[in-house]
């Protein structure tokens, strides 16, 4: 097969692929849930097969406690949840107009000139579509995601899909490492190998840093006495892995919200106070520690990632969009590596006819000249 064929498969191959995913995206909720849960749990039973337990055993043993854990979890927040998200629905229109009152005084104080009705009416403006261009991203992702694979298949096929990949996983390695074309086989798992801990750094330490600061932004919000600061503290942590996106929504919606609540300056300044604890927590201890400085994904090109996915594929496209940013981001730097090591860029082609054409300080051959 020439290099041309093999491009012309791979090409091939990739579109195959990414139709399967566009035309199947409202099935594979529940099957990419498992392969993201059978990936991170992956060491665990590693680590128990090395105490000699057996596979099957350890998989088991470990989904039990994880599904156990997480269930229990939505279990005990949900009622919470539900009750303040109600709550905020009913008083979020007068939050909206006690802000614009107090707003409206220092638009006049900072540009006098100002019409005062058309600002606030513009703030009122961009403030609804910002919320209705939300929600409709957050509607579209969850229809389109859970149109068919609904909850209740979540909650089924999940944890099946998670067993078998957990279980057969060495093995599905294996088999896929002997599909590998022998000669490009090393850079190939060279790669793969850099995609693994790449992801291993983002997905498992930015998950714990988002853990972290989901129940550090819900405790110092409700301790401040905060309205729905549950909810918006463990919101701005989950949503803390699209960088600096998490820490900005929270803020804007916390100090809005204190603006509201609130008739003094201290408990605002204590609210946004938390908030930039948090990310003094988050960049000097959580993520070093957790993270690491070897994730080799761009904060612009993860949110450029989630965006796409969530555009294109849906809930599908979310949970894919990290993995996808991660093996591009390889395989680009891999190529540049390999363009930066090259003779295209170390001495640039000649060109075609330097070749053939003939030094003219040369001096010729006696032989050759006409007679």
């Amino acid at each position: 097969m020439t290099r041309r064929e093999r491009g012309l498969f791979w090409a091939l191959l990739l579109a195959s692929v990414v139709l399967a995913l566009y035309v199947l995206r409202d099935v594979l909720v529940p099957f990419v849930a498992g392969m993201a849960v059978a990936y991170l749990l992956d060491p665990v039973v590693d680590r128990l097969e090395r105490l000699r337990i057996g596979r099957g055993l350890a998989t088991f043993l470990v989904l039990l406690g994880f599904f156990a854990v997480a269930i229990g979890l939505v279990l005990l927040l949900i009622p919470l949840l539900q009750t303040q998200v109600e709550k905020l629905a009913s008083v979020l229109p007068g939050y909206l107009q006690t802000v614009r009152d107090r707003l409206g005084p220092l638009l006049e104080h900072f540009n006098e000139g100002l019409d005062r009705q058309a600002a606030l009416e513009k703030i009122s403006g961009m403030t609804g579509e910002l919320v209705r261009w939300v929600g409709g991203l957050i509607r579209r992702i969850i229809t389109g995601g859970f149109a068919v694979a609904n909850i209740l298949s979540l909650l089924v096929i999940t944890p099946i899909v998670s067993f078998y990949l957990l279980r057969d996983w060495d093995r599905m390695v294996a088999t896929v490492d002997g599909w590998l074309p022998r000669e490009q086989a090393p850079v190939i798992r060279a790669q793969v190998a850099e995609v693994d801990r790449t992801l291993a750094a983002f997905i498992r330490g930015q998950g714990t840093v988002c853990l972290v600061l989901g129940v550090f932004y819900a405790a110092g919000l409700t301790l401040a006495g905060l309205d729905f600061g549950l909810v918006i503290g463990l919101f701005s942590g989950l949503i803390s892995f699209v960088p600096f996106v998490g820490a900005f929504l929270g803020g804007v919606m916390s100090v809005g919200l204190a603006l509201a609540q609130f008739d003094a300056w201290q408990p605002v300044a204590i609210i946004a106070a938390v908030f930039v604890a948090g990310q003094a927590l988050e960049g000097n201890f959580l993520t070093p520690n957790l993270v690491g400085d070897a994730v080799g994904l761009h904060p612009v090109w993860v949110i450029f990632g989630l965006l796409a996915g969530g555009a294109l594929f849906g809930f599908v496209g979310v949970l894919l969009a990290v993995p996808a940013a991660a093996v591009i981001g390889v395989v680009a730097r891999f190529a540049l590596a390999q363009y930066l090591a090259s003779p295209l860029h170390l001495h640039g082609i000649p060109p075609a006819d330097d070749t053939a054409r003939p030094d003219a300080t040369a001096r010729p051959d006696d032989d050759t000249l006409p007679r």
